[in-house]
This record gives structure tokens, sequence and C-alpha cells, in this order.
């Protein structure tokens, strides 16, 4: 009898740490993110932003959807005018993150998987993938770098 008990201790203990060490992996990334830079290289060129200066985004990751907004800091009154958001659902395996948007401003961009590779170290959350969307001819790498909101 001993033994069994033994037994049946020890195995949850480890289910229970794989249990955990799942549920950190995932809950790493959610929270509200502040984008803070990002480089689109497509065809040979690189396009580096920085989203500290006359930009402002950031990503919304809850436990089974994602959201992202962004938009111009002079309030749309000149050349600089810019807002996009969009969102939807995502899956998140190891290190691999899909987002399926299902949301968007750019309509076209609507109904189309994104496969990216996170890391998140501290503070910071780096994404890197390709979207590719061949009715609009977009295929590209992107990279961003979002550091998480402070509450």
């Amino acid at each position: 009898m001993k033994k069994i008990f033994s037994i049946i201790v020890i195995s949850s203990l480890i289910i229970s740490c794989k249990t955990e060490s799942k549920q950190n992996a995932s809950s790493s990334i959610l929270g509200t993110w502040a984008l803070v830079s990002g480089t689109i290289i497509e065809k040979g060129d690189t396009t580096f932003t920085d989203y500290t200066k006359d930009k402002n985004a950031i990503k919304i990751i809850n436990d089974t959807h994602f959201s992202f907004l962004n938009h111009d800091l002079n309030k749309g009154k000149d050349s600089t005018a810019s807002f996009g958001a969009g969102g939807g659902k995502y899956t998140l395996v190891g290190d691999k993150y899909t987002e399926f948007l299902e949301y968007c401003n750019a309509r076209e961009w609507e109904n189309n998987k994104f496969e990216f590779t996170v890391t998140v170290k501290n503070d910071t959350l780096i994404q890197t993938g390709v979207e590719k969307i061949d009715s609009i001819g977009v295929n590209r790498l992107n990279i961003e770098k979002y550091v998480k909101v402070k509450m």
C-alpha cells in the first residue's frame, strides 16, 4: 500500500510540474506590450521603424486572443497620420507563436495565418517571422521588439 501511495504522489508531482512549465511558457507572453522597434526585410531592402518617436503601438495578448493598435503621435493632423488595428486568435507551442488574423483595418490581411518565433527575456518580447499573403504580393521577414507595459 505504501508503494502505491508513493507512486501516486510522485506521479502527481511530475504531472503538476509539466503542467506548470507549460502554463509558465504561455503565461510569459500574456499582457500588454509596447512596440519599441520593427524591422521589415523585403526583396533585399531593410526598413527599420523606431516606435518610440513619431508612432505608438501596443499588442495585447490574453489566454486566447491577441490584438494590436498603432497610431501617429500628432493626432492625425499632418502627413504622419496613421492608424492600424487588428486581432484574432493565436496558438503558442513552445516558442512557436501563430496568429490567425480575423480582424484588421487593412481588410486584405484578414483571414491569414502568420507564424512567428517568440522569445521573452525579462520584460522584452521579440517576435520574428515571415508575413506572406500571395494575393497582395506580401512576402517579408518581420522582426518586432516589445517591452512589457507596467501597470
